[in-house]
């Protein structure tokens, strides 16, 4: 059956970069009975972001420099998943290095919104988005540096959770942040996303940003309502120039923890005025000094996009990258000190819905804001505080598409994130339409 979607629906969604349809064939014909019962995704399907290592396959990181690069070995989290029965259907589109929010690829295509193909899937997780919502597969990996499974997961009416830093190993996939690249996961459901985190989750001593201790069984927090739960509100930055239809729905959302007996308590989140400049500084020496050896060999095979990226890194200078990461270990602190009056904060996930293709700046209250910018601009200071965030469908706007909520925990709480998604999900307030996918 996934097959044929992919058959069918890939030319317009351009999910796939390399479908593995074959090599899946055969590892489903070769479970057994006994095999199939040992894991919640024993012979499901998943696809995986091509940043991640699938040995013997080819890993473009959606560009033209890694036209020859095959695996020799699986990614970590590739690895816990085929020893679960998961069978990989293939390597997913991207934005090219993960650099970009909008998933516009010139080399691969442009992956487009499930609920309306002349609309952007977001990125740089386009394709593992587009995937999961097309129905070409249940599940898929991404990578998440700004917000780039969490935004198009919201876009297309996703289940998109960023782990705690750490808590799913890197190893094995194309860096481009070490300081925030994390692995995320996208589902169609709660529950989904629960199993498939207990599968990937886990310790790598070879990744240095992996932190050894226990993993829960994610799918024990299922269930539980949100009685006495205490939801931070941000009363700075989060709530402000957005879609009004946006705002609504967060609004029907706050009604609903109220009344299932949550207490909403108002926070001050640290100042964000700078908070996208401090995560580029982060990001672009980072990932200049990640393909330093390929400028030099390949240069010219560089998308004009990330070519001008990296640039941009060659411009800032030591100190200002040592100025940044101060700034990230002070939003690390200061957002982790709210946890002590709080067990969550919620958030839209987007100020946004999906835009057109092609489409450069969105206007908003008088300010022109570059499209990428805006897509992540809810997502992005997560990435360096380095806690768990979900973000879910919880309303449809007026002109057909998904909006999305966020919620972040404390760290390697994702049982208490997943706990109350789970009951926002269960409540059936907030459940949308599945995609039209007769195109």
């Amino acid at each position: 059956m996934f097959a044929e979607r992919i058959d069918r629906h890939n030319a317009v969604s351009k999910a796939f970069i390399t479908p593995t349809i074959e090599a899946a064939k055969r590892q489903a014909a070769g479970l057994s009975r006994d095999e199939l019962g040992e894991s919640p995704f024993a012979g499901v399907p998943y696809a995986s972001k091509d940043l991640f290592d699938v040995q013997g396959v080819l890993t473009t990181a959606g560009s033209r420099v890694f036209h020859d690069r095959v695996a020799k070995s699986d990614a970590y989290a590739v690895a816990k998943l085929r020893a679960a029965h998961a069978i990989s259907l293939g390597k997913t589109n991207l934005h090219e290095f993960a650099y970009g929010a909008t998933g516009e690829n010139e080399f691969y295509g442009t992956c487009v919104n499930a609920y309306d193909p002349t609309r952007l899937a977001g990125g740089s997780s386009s394709g593992s988005a587009a995937a999961v919502a097309f129905g070409l597969v249940p599940a898929a990996l991404g990578t998440d540096t700004g917000g780039s499974v969490r935004a198009p997961a919201a876009l297309n009416g996703l289940v998109g959770l960023k782990p705690t830093i750490g808590r799913v190993p890197t190893s094995g996939v194309v860096p481009y942040c070490w300081t925030l690249d994390h692995v995320g996961l996208m589902t169609r459901t709660i529950a989904d996303c629960a199993d498939l985190l207990r599968i990937v989750a886990g310790y790598d001593s070879s990744d240095p940003a992996s932190v050894n201790r226990p993993v829960d069984n994610y799918s024990d927090a299922l269930g539980q309502d949100v009685s006495s739960l205490r939801i931070g509100i941000p009363k700075n930055f989060y709530y402000e120039r957005a879609d009004d239809e946006i705002l609504a729905a967060l609004e029907s959302v706050k009604e609903y923890l109220v009344v299932a007996g949550a207490i909403l308590v108002p926070v001050a989140l640290p100042d964000m005025e700078h908070s996208r400049t401090v995560s580029l500084t982060v990001q672009m020496p980072e990932a200049l000094s990640a393909h330093s050896a390929y400028v030099q060999q390949r240069g010219d095979l560089y998308g004009a996009d990330f070519r001008a990226g990296l640039a941009l890194g060659q411009c800032i200078l030591a100190e200002h990258y040592v100025k940044a990461k101060r700034f990230v270990e002070v939003y690390r602190q200061e957002t982790n000190k709210l946890f002590d009056d709080v067990d969550l904060i919620l958030t839209p996930a987007t100020p946004e819905i999906a835009q057109k293709v092609g489409t450069v700046k969105v206007a908003r209250n008088g300010v022109n804001e570059a499209i990428g910018n805006a897509i992540t601009r809810y997502t992005t200071f997560f990435n360096m505080t380095g806690h768990p965030a979900l973000t879910m469908p919880c309303a449809m706007h007026s002109e057909g598409l998904p909006i999305g909520l966020q919620l972040v925990g404390r760290y390697f709480d994702e049982m208490t994130v997943l706990r109350a998604a789970h009951a926002i999900e269960r409540s059936g307030r907030f459940s949308i339409p599945l995609p039209s996918l007769g195109l």
